[in-house]
């Protein structure tokens, strides 16, 4: 009730501000359980997807959303829940990689529509960045459930970092063709298989979007941009430190 409700409110709102563009909508199941695998390029993805689908798309989020006190954390705890996402805590890599395969195979086992990032994080730049072999392989096939590319497009320009008021654009979305993990049905447990599978829907999911690949986990990017903005930070800092060092330098005798 509630997540029909948000959809209603959130949803129609999203579509009629913003006029997302779709393309494969026939490849999602009317009935069954499936596995919507996309690329993550803004906070807004959960809810653009969503908003274009007639079934409920569950996915994850951080247990946080969920439990911060006081009446903004309610109203935060309701508006996610309202949403369709599920409360995992991420406080250890390990604990919360588990956490989010059993949040996915339940909503797999209960014939619903399961969605997940695989690259993990956010794309900090733009590009697609290497799926981790974890939540989204096992999850499919564990379940044998069929694996559906999405590419989201766009949608990191309608707010991109620092930028409070969104701007209006068409963000766009692309659906692939199921994939078909059956012959690995039960191979959860094998590392080799996991890398396949995820390799072969991370490339579905770049010949949708047209994004650039990069090899390396998008939170080591993230962690190398930091590290480089810090460097640079530190550079411009000591410029006019070095500049004024060597002119006094410069006055004596």
């Amino acid at each position: 009730m509630i997540y029909g409700a948000m959809k209603l409110s959130i949803g129609n709102g999203l579509k009629l501000a913003f006029r997302p563009w779709v393309e494969g909508l026939e490849n999602i199941p009317a009935h069954g359980p499936a596995i919507l695998a996309s690329n993550h390029l803004s906070f807004s993805d959960s809810f653009f997807l969503p908003a274009v689908l007639d079934r409920k798309v569950t996915f994850i989020a951080k247990s946080e959303y969920f439990t911060t006190p006081g009446v903004k954390g309610k109203l935060t705890a309701a508006f996610f829940k309202g949403v369709g996402q599920l409360p995992v805590d991420r406080s250890g890599a390990r604990g919360a990689g588990e956490a989010a395969v059993r949040a996915g195979i339940e909503v797999i086992e209960s014939g619903g529509l399961f969605g997940i990032y695989p690259e993990g994080t956010r794309s900090p730049d733009g590009r697609l960045y290497r799926g981790k072999p974890g939540g989204l392989a096992r999850v499919a096939l564990a379940t044998g459930a069929p694996v559906i590319p999405v590419a989201m497009i766009d949608t990191e320009k309608i707010q991109p970092p620092g930028k409070v008021m969104p701007k209006l654009m068409r963000p766009g979305i692309r659906i692939g063709k199921p994939l078909d993990f059956s012959r690995y049905h039960g191979m959860d447990g094998d590392r080799f298989i996991l890398r396949s599978v995820t390799d072969e829907v991370m490339y579905e999911i770049m010949k949708l979007s047209g994004q650039e690949y990069v090899d390396i986990y998008a939170t080591v990017a993230k962690r190398q941009i930091a590290e480089e903005a810090k460097r640079r930070a530190e550079e411009t800092k000591r410029r006019p430190e070095e500049k004024r060092a060597g002119g006094e330098s410069g006055t004596q005798g």
